[in-house]
């Protein structure tokens, strides 16, 4: 289901162990809209796959910055990588673990913990899941308040946190329409 989103990652050790975060995704995430209303994601992000296809948005998102100045010279190769396993499972807990009815507000902070947890199944080292949590707890930027305005989720606060917010960000604007094939692959 992933497999250009994965190929974007050079490091083959790094590729294996996203696969393997993936693999541990709660099922609903293949299955569910990225947004339950329509209200905060585009067209592509809706029904069936939805989320998935928002995931893909935001990989593609990060792989295409990677290609232009500044992006392509402000981070490593490692660190690219890096950041789009974080990109990949950033909404992977987004209805909780087990699913819950709703949204969670917190997922960036469970798929942040989800990164962790799951360290011992991969071959990531313990930079790599510092680096994969620290990106994907910050990815809802300013939109950090729950619904009661309680500030739970952390800013962005580094290029790291900025770049993975913003990939996340131009993927659910409803002015970018991407298209995709019948097998769900982006056009």
């Amino acid at each position: 289901m992933f497999t250009e989103e994965l190929n974007y990652i050079n490091d083959t050790r790094i590729r294996e162990s996203a696969k393997i975060l993936l693999e541990g995704l709660p099922e609903y995430f293949y299955t569910i809209p990225a947004s339950s209303t329509g209200k905060y994601h585009p067209d592509f992000a809706s029904g069936e796959g939805g989320l998935v296809r928002h995931t893909k948005v935001a990989v593609r998102m990060a792989y295409e910055l990677y290609q232009i100045t500044p992006y392509d010279k402000l981070f490593t190769q490692h660190e690219k990588d890096i950041m789009i396993v974080g990109l990949l499972i950033h909404d992977g807990l987004k209805k909780g673990n087990p699913e819950e009815k709703y949204t969670r507000f917190d997922h960036p902070i469970l798929a942040a913990k989800y990164a962790e947890d799951m360290q011992s199944k991969t071959s990531l080292t313990d930079a790599e899941v510092k680096l994969i949590s620290h990106v994907v707890k910050t990815h809802m930027g300013k939109w950090n308040t729950d619904y009661n305005g309680n500030e739970i989720l952390e800013v962005p606060k580094d290029r790291y946190q900025y770049f993975v917010h913003m990939c996340d960000y131009l993927a659910s604007r409803k002015v970018i329409n991407v298209k995709f094939d019948d097998k769900g692959e982006i056009i």
